[in-house]
This record gives C-alpha cells, structure tokens and sequence, in this order.
C-alpha cells in the first residue's frame, strides 16, 4: 500500500475516533474539574467570616448540565456563555450572584428559569439564545442591565417597573421587533433597539429618563412618536432607516433642549446638500450630527433661516 493509501486508511480512522471525542466534549455534565479549573478572585464570604472563590468561568465547555454547581454558594460572577444549556434552574442555589453570562446556548422560554429568585443579580446577559418573545421574564429588583441581543424575539411583554424597578439598560438588537409597544420601565436610562423591523415608534411617552435611544437598522420613515416627555433624551441613532423627508423629523423639536447627538446618516433625507442646517434649525443645542460637530456656522445659518 502506498503511503498516500494509508494516510487516507489512517486518517479516516482517526476521524471516526475524533469525532467521537468532539460529540461526547459538545454535550456532557459538569464535573469538579471543570469547576477547579474555572475558580478564581478570592473574596470575602457573604458573612464576612471568610474567604472564597468568588469568579467562575465556565465557557465554552459543551456543557448540556450544571446540576453540580448548587454547592458553590458563594460565587458573584458567573460565565456560562457558549455551551448547550436549557435549564439554568440549578443556578438559584447561588443567591450571593450579582453577575451572569448566559449567552449563546438554548434558552427558549423564561418560564422555569430561576433568575427571579437571584436577589443580588445585577447584570444578565442571555443574548444570541433561542427566545422568540419576553413572556414569564421575570427578574430580580435588582437587576440594572438585561442583554437579549441576537435571540429572535417578536413581542416584548412583561418589561414593567413593577418586575424591573432599577434596569437601567435593555439590549434588544437583532431582534424581530416591529414596534417598541411593551416598554414600560420608568427608570430606563439606555435603549438599543437597532437591527430589528420597527416602523413606527410607539410607546416612548413612558420613558421619560431615558437619554440613549438606538435605533440603528431598522425601517423608519418617521420619527414621530419622539415627544415631550423624554426630557432626558440625549442620544438618539437613527442611521439605516427609510426616512426622506424634513417634516418626517419636526418631533424633534420636543427633545430640542436635551438632544446632544443625532446619528442619522444612511437615510434618504442625509443626502441633501442642507439636511444640517435644517436639523439645526429643529434642534439648534444639538452638539453633533453624524460624525461631525455642529460649527459655529452652521449655527449661526440655522438662526439666520429661522429669521426668514
């Protein structure tokens, strides 16, 4: 046999045993070793009467079962993002954690998960899952940051303060969102919304902290829906959209002494020649449009039109 013929002989052989191996990593339960070799940052217990490992990295580990975690009481951050996971029930029995990757793995509903149950969780990341809607979310009154980026979700529900009294930052990006309707978070401060199919915008007159509005990608024609209430609106990113004309934006003039930054490039209405100056002359504060500062010329035009 030539070496060629058994270097496919050898080869193929091998292949069958090493895909074997691959199967049994991608879907196994944790073990003690996988925690031993995951535990770092020493801290203080939650009684202050000693010490422990506080930081547990577990990604990326074709893990299908964490059963084995419970024990480990006094972890604070959690890394579990990039395994095969469904049921993070076994996670309740860490009530110290403040902080938890869960993304990339197979959620497909909140209801039997136990993140409600996480008194100090402040931080959740569950994006790039399998989360068609918010249904049965329910967090801690704790939580500041919820991420559910990447998932395919159509319908926002349950995103009420009285579930979410202190989130502060929601990540929907990458979504399959028609309309921001849902959203009832009086304290939001921080909303990205960008790459879904929102055509309208409905429902912003509850948000009144809100200062960062993204809405990147998406299919807007119009920017009504921007009103008088959101007198903290500081950011708002519109790149991408289908908006054409001057009067599809005069809403912003009811965030005009708030309004710091516009991103809307992309649009039909960025390709005139005069699409600053008219949007200085609706928000004449505004600090930049696009990439550029607003100059002192172009201020001083937009007052000059407004005289005319």
């Amino acid at each position: 046999m030539s070496d060629v013929e058994d270097t496919n002989v050898s080869g193929e052989e091998d292949g069958q045993e090493k895909s074997g191996e691959r199967s049994e990593e991608l879907v196994q339960s944790l073990t003690q070793t996988h925690i031993e070799e995951g535990l770092s940052l020493l801290g203080k217990t939650g009684n202050g009467l000693g010490h422990a490992f506080i930081k547990l990295d577990l990604k990326e580990r074709g893990l299908s079962d964490i059963s084995a975690i419970s024990k480990f009481i006094h972890i604070r951050f959690l890394d579990l993002s990039n395994n095969h996971l469904s049921d993070f029930s076994p996670v309740a029995s860490l009530t110290q954690l403040l902080w938890l990757k869960a993304e990339s793995n197979e959620i497909q509903s909140f209801r039997t998960q136990p993140f409600s149950q996480l008194t100090y969780l402040q931080w959740l990341n569950v994006a790039a899952n399998l989360l068609t809607d918010t249904k049965d979310l329910v967090g801690p009154s704790s939580l500041e940051t919820l991420n559910l980026i990447g998932n395919a979700i159509e319908k926002l529900s349950c995103l009420e303060s009285a579930r979410f009294p202190n989130l502060a930052t929601l990540e929907l990006r990458g979504n399959r969102l028609d309309t921001i309707e849902g959203i009832h978070l009086k304290n939001l401060r921080h909303l990205y919304l960008g790459q879904n199919v929102i055509t309208r915008l409905v429902g912003l007159e509850k948000l009144e902290r809100l200062k960062t509005l993204h809405l990147r990608e998406n299919q807007l024609q119009t920017l009504d829906g921007i009103n008088s209430n959101m007198r903290c609106l500081q950011y708002l990113n519109v790149r991408g959209n289908n908006i054409a004309e001057e009067r599809a934006i005069q809403s912003l003039k009811h965030v005009s002494k708030t309004l710091q930054i516009l991103i809307i490039s992309e649009n039909p209405l960025a390709e005139s020649s005069d699409y600053r100056i008219n949007i200085v002359m609706i928000c004449p504060t505004l600090e930049r449009l696009d990439k550029d500062p607003v100059t002192f010329d172009e201020r001083l035009e937009a007052k000059d039109n407004l005289k005319v």
